[in-house]
């Protein structure tokens, strides 16, 4: 029988280390994934992922609801990411080329990503996309990224941030429309 995220945390917690390896087992590629869509490169998401569970492992005492641990390492992982954003402004986050990226992440994150087309798989389409997640401002790319890719609700964004789910609705809202400005722009200008 699968044990439940609680049920594992909670072994976690009281100072098992194959708990710890089961959690990383199962929310390494979830970290990657958020990681590579703020940062844009590989190099960087698996330092956050690498980060993240030292900073869970070194924080497991401030975990005091163990039903909100997917918040937990979600917040942790993001604010080492937006560190990193910092750390590096003014430098090129995207990769020029997404053919260098692995066919399974390509093929992730085209299928990901809501868009009016159809033609997810579209690389040039990919491209403008990322490239215009990466105009908008800091909380609503992480915003779009969290909830329209990744698939996380308002509820769980809010509870990652420590804001009202209204903010994430306000924010989830802008840039949605921001993208589609962007996004006709760059699309239909360029023809």
């Amino acid at each position: 029988m699968d044990k439940t995220i609680p049920q594992i945390v909670e072994q976690f917690l009281n100072g098992s280390e194959a708990a710890f390896t089961e959690l990383v087992h199962r929310y390494q590629r979830k970290i990657y994934s958020v990681a590579f869509q703020i940062l844009g490169n590989h190099l960087d998401a698996d330092e956050v992922v690498q980060e993240t569970f030292v900073r869970v492992y070194n924080k497991r005492k401030d975990l005091q609801n163990v039903k909100y641990f997917t918040s937990f390492i979600l917040r942790i992982a993001t604010n080492y990411s937006i560190d990193l954003l910092r750390k590096r402004k003014g430098h090129t986050a995207l990769t020029d080329d997404s053919t260098s990226l692995p066919g399974h992440i390509q093929l992730t994150l085209s299928a990901k990503v809501a868009t009016p087309s159809e033609n997810l798989k579209n690389k040039r389409l990919m491209q403008e996309i990322l490239k215009a997640l990466e105009l908008l401002p800091t909380k609503q790319r992480l915003t779009a990224i969290l909830h329209d890719i990744e698939g996380f609700t308002k509820a769980e964004i809010a509870e990652t941030f420590g804001c009202p789910e209204a903010t994430v609705r306000s924010n989830l809202h802008i840039a949605r429309n921001k993208l589609k400005k962007i996004l006709k722009q760059r699309l239909f200008t360029k023809e």
